[in-house]
This record gives structure tokens, C-alpha cells and sequence, in this order.
């Protein structure tokens, strides 16, 4: 009788054993589907993050450029404008002294008539001296 009460707890041992690996089996089965879920999760998280942080610093390069478009841009009309000032003081400053030109030429050429004009009127002068002294 205590063979056999012995034989049953052996079994009843061993079929515990048994239900136990099988349990921890499960179990770990359960912890490895739960672990790739997390795997799968993480991954899926990190691959969002890492989208949103690319997203965001396409979104600050594309801000960066545009600044420094609108700058070139100021600096571009800066320079024009400056360009354009100067080109009208060099426009100004041509126009006072091709106008000081102009005016020194007209004082030569009006001396020079008012010579050519004494010499004609002196030249007059004579030939009506003359006339009188022939007549």
C-alpha cells in the first residue's frame, strides 16, 4: 500500500512536473509574443518619431531658406538702389559739366563772331572812308 501510495505521488510528481514545463512553456511563449508586440510597437514608435523629427527639420531647412532668400533678396534691392543713386549723381554731375562745356563753347563762338563782326564792321568802316574820299 505505501508502494503504491509512493507510485502516485511519483506520478502525481511527475505529471506536476509536467503541467509546470508546460505552464512555463506557455509562459514563455506568451512573454516572447508579448516581447516582439513590444519590438513591433517600439519600432513603429521610432519610425514615427524619426518621420516627425525629419518632417520638422525639413520644415526648419525649408524656414532657414526662405530667410535667407528674403535677406539676398533686401540686400539685392540695396544694392540697386545704391547703384541707382549713383548712377544718377554721375548722370547729374555729366549733365553740369557737359552744360559748363556747352556754355564755354557758345562764350568762344559768340567772341569769335563778335571779333569776326568788329573786323567786318572796321572793314565797312574803311571801304566807307574810302568811298567818301573817292566821291
Amino acid at each position: 500500500h505505501e508502494r503504491e501510495h509512493d507510485r502516485e505521488i511519483s506520478e502525481l510528481i511527475t505529471k506536476h512536473e509536467e503541467e509546470m514545463e508546460k505552464v512555463h512553456a506557455e509562459l514563455n511563449k506568451e512573454q516572447q509574443h508579448l516581447l516582439d508586440e513590444l519590438r513591433q510597437q517600439m519600432a513603429a514608435t521610432h519610425k514615427a518619431e524619426l518621420e516627425q523629427a525629419q518632417l520638422q527639420l525639413q520644415t526648419l531647412h525649408s524656414l532657414e531658406l526662405e530667410a535667407l532668400r528674403l535677406s539676398l533678396n533686401n540686400m539685392h534691392t540695396s544694392q540697386l538702389e545704391l547703384t541707382q543713386l549713383n548712377l544718377r549723381k554721375e548722370k547729374e554731375t555729366a549733365l553740369v559739366e557737359l552744360r559748363e562745356m556747352l556754355n564755354d563753347k557758345r562764350a568762344q563762338e559768340v567772341a569769335i563772331l563778335q571779333s569776326h563782326h568788329q573786323l567786318e564792321w572796321e572793314k565797312i568802316k574803311e571801304q566807307c572812308l574810302k568811298e567818301k574820299e573817292d566821291l
